[in-house]
């Protein structure tokens, strides 16, 4: 099963570049004034849901575009992201992904996630490691922040939402060597995955954000939660590390 997802992330984001270059901005749509949505959302999202129903009708799919369908007695759920980061995709930035995640009676199983300018594939599947291009991928060794790269987001910001993430970013970002921010949280995950960043925290995101960087995160030695340790994430936030460091950052991130 993991080959198709790889097989299929990968397919989905060579339309996806294939398309970016031949994009206009007439292929915008607003969801609201700062969340965009594009053509090519929509048509990587078709070609996923039209490949998975093909060699599973009776998994469920969840995606970004068209919300949940073959809602059945299915033990699998498909979690799809056609293209995280689509402000990225729409300015010509390099860091936009696909992702494609599995479910299995309601916990993450499998996944992977495909940036395709980069050509870096991150899969993994329950009980068998992560790996990026085939190579396997652990997260980082640092154990103290001052040694730690941390990734955040401001999707929270997007959707306009009073209590925000700059206070905990101005909290965390003096503790630590530096920050980043890609765009993307499925890439975001597949970094402290990888071990390139060592946490990577947000606000507001969605299950099809997260539902493949968390087994790739969790089968690379590393631990999710959400801001208060917890498994509500990512509704209550969500915290994403390589272990060691974990307990320092919610200090922080409680610190309201």
């Amino acid at each position: 099963m993991l080959n198709f997802i790889e097989n299929l992330a990968k397919s989905a984001g060579r339309l996806a570049l294939e398309a970016r270059q031949r994009f206009n901005e007439g292929e915008i749509h607003f969801k609201n004034p700062k969340d965009l949505v594009t053509d090519t959302d929509r048509d990587v999202e078709h070609f996923l849901r039209k490949s998975i129903s093909a060699a599973w009708p009776d998994h469920a799919i969840l995606g970004e575009e068209e919300g949940i369908s073959n809602t059945g007695h299915s033990e699998y759920l498909w979690i799809l992201d056609p293209i995280d980061g689509t402000t990225s995709f729409v300015h010509g930035a390099p860091l936009y992904s696909v992702s494609v995640g599995l479910y299995r009676e309601g916990r993450p199983y499998a996944g992977a996630i495909y940036v395709p300018r980069l050509d870096e594939l991150y899969s993994a599947q329950r009980g068998r490691g992560a790996f990026c291009n085939g190579k396997r991928i652990h997260v980082s060794a640092h154990t103290e922040l001052v040694n730690c790269l941390g990734i955040t987001g401001f999707a929270c910001l997007r959707a306009g939402l009073p209590k925000n993430n700059l206070p905990h970013f101005c909290r965390i970002a003096p503790k630590i060597r530096h920050t980043r921010r890609y765009g993307s949280a499925a890439y975001d995950l597949c970094a402290v995955a990888s071990g390139s960043a060592d946490f990577f925290w947000e606000m507001k995101l969605n299950v099809y954000d997260i539902a493949a960087g968390v087994v790739i995160l969790s089968e690379a030695g590393g631990k999710v939660t959400d801001f208060s340790g917890g498994e509500k994430y990512p509704e209550e936030g969500i915290l994403a590390s390589n272990g060691a460091v974990h307990d320092d950052v919610l200090r922080l991130l409680a610190m309201d």
